[in-house]
């Protein structure tokens, strides 16, 4: 009887999600983002040693940058060339970037490199996303995203932990090669998977020029603002989360990426399905305002006990901002702009990682003692608030998720932000 209640508990959850192609593109997430992120810890001394540390905001600034503007053209190509194609074009980009970053040796070659390095999440993840929405049911796509996000959160996790070992083991270099190697390893892997696109068309140059309607995708805009206003913090973190470690005497700067991301591993282990249960906005709502205690537990951190509470709080927010705002974006989105939806949403991710790490740089740079910092967090967690006000508006004019049966007329309604 128990055997037989849990075979039927399996079965109503519908179709498998564990696929062979779900498995590949899972471990290619994890090779490719620890590919990009092993190396951020250590990139600000790096750049400082080359003399620029009046640019260390710009780390982060630049890469946004092109990952932002390339959106909307990795959308157009999702849609018409392919998810593979596109996919392996974001791992190439990190490949190519690694191999590169020992040999430009000046101020100006570091950041025109991180420049170009944008290119590889402004087109992976867009195409990665759409992807994993064209082969799971739409009813399970919360779960989905929160297991792809596992082994993105893995390679997050292991890679500035890896890369500060090897810098600070071997050196530099090494870490650079090491990241390229991941990168291309990764690209092996998405040439194993097959096209999920009907009908791809060939790559040609015509299809770089974007019409108006082909930038942005109107039905996204409600991801789109709350994700903008939840990653301004992320940029933050990423830009001067080692000037807060340094005088706590914690010397390895990957290792607040590290127990945040384990922490964000727990929740989508233990929660990959409530936004499919509760729906995407209640979720939203509550993993948000945990987003903002995170910021106001970093600006009285004054222990590595409180520094490493703060990490678990935010990465306990994120475990659950990434999957259900990507669920959420799909289930608004039409399946043959798919691509566009999820490039729209991921603008927003660029944009306010893009914003934090200037804002961020800017007031380290230009405030005495710990009041730059100090102000940083606290604007990440003004904005995060704005966001939560923003959900608690949206869920009481009555939306609701788009992952539930309904008809035709509730569709059109959901859609335009109508009750």
């Amino acid at each position: 009887m128990v055997v037989r209640s849990l075979f039927a508990r399996r079965a109503s959850r519908g179709p498998s999600l564990y696929t062979l192609s779900f498995w590949l593109l899972s471990v290619s997430n994890f090779l490719f983002s620890a590919s990009f992120s092993m190396m951020i810890p250590e990139l600000p001394a790096y750049l400082t040693k080359l003399g620029g540390k009046e640019y260390v905001g710009f780390i982060i600034a630049l890469f946004t940058l092109t990952a932002g503007l390339s959106r909307p053209f990795s959308g157009k190509i999702t849609d018409t060339v392919g998810r593979v194609p596109v996919m392996a074009f974001g791992s190439m980009v990190c490949f190519a970037c690694g191999f590169l970053y020992p040999y430009l040796l000046t101020v100006g070659g570091f950041l025109t490199l991180r420049l170009i390095h944008g290119f590889s999440t402004g087109t992976k993840p867009t195409a990665t996303s759409a992807y994993v929405a064209d082969i799971v049911p739409a009813t399970r796509r919360g779960e989905a995203m929160g297991m792809l996000g596992l082994f993105t959160a893995m390679g997050m996790s292991l890679g500035p932990a890896i890369g500060s070992w090897l810098a600070n083991d071997f050196s530099m270099n090494v870490m650079f090669w090491t990241s390229s190697a991941f990168a291309l390893l990764s690209i092996g892997i998405l040439l194993q998977m097959p096209e999920t696109l009907a009908n791809p068309q060939p790559f040609r140059f015509a299809l770089l020029r974007l019409k108006k309607d082909e930038i942005f995708d109107k039905k996204a805009i409600p991801p789109f603002v709350v994700l903008l206003l939840q990653s301004f913090s992320s940029g933050v973190i990423l830009t001067i989360i080692s000037e807060v470690s340094a005088p706590l005497g914690i010397t390895n700067n990957g290792l607040f990426f590290t127990v945040y991301t384990v922490a964000s591993l727990s929740v989508r282990l233990l929660f990959s399905r409530s936004s499919d249960r509760y729906g995407r906005v209640p979720v939203l709502f509550m993993s948000t305002i945990v987003l903002a205690v995170s910021m106001g537990m970093l600006i009285i951190t004054d222990s590595p006990a409180w520094f490493w509470a703060s990490a678990v709080f935010y990465g306990m927010s994120w475990g659950m901002n990434s999957p259900t705002v990507t669920a959420w974006t799909a289930d608004l989105s039409d399946e043959k702009t798919r691509g566009r939806a999820m490039a729209t949403m991921y603008i927003a991710l660029e944009a306010g990682i893009g914003l934090g790490a200037l804002a961020s740089g800017w007031l380290n740079n230009h405030m005495a003692g710990k009041s730059g910092i100090d102000v940083s967090f606290a604007v990440s967690g003004l904005l995060a608030l704005v966001a939560v006000a923003y959900l608690g508006w949206f869920w009481q004019k009555g939306s609701r998720p788009m992952h539930h049966k309904m008809d035709d007329v509730d569709e059109v309604a959901l859609l335009d932000g109508e009750p």
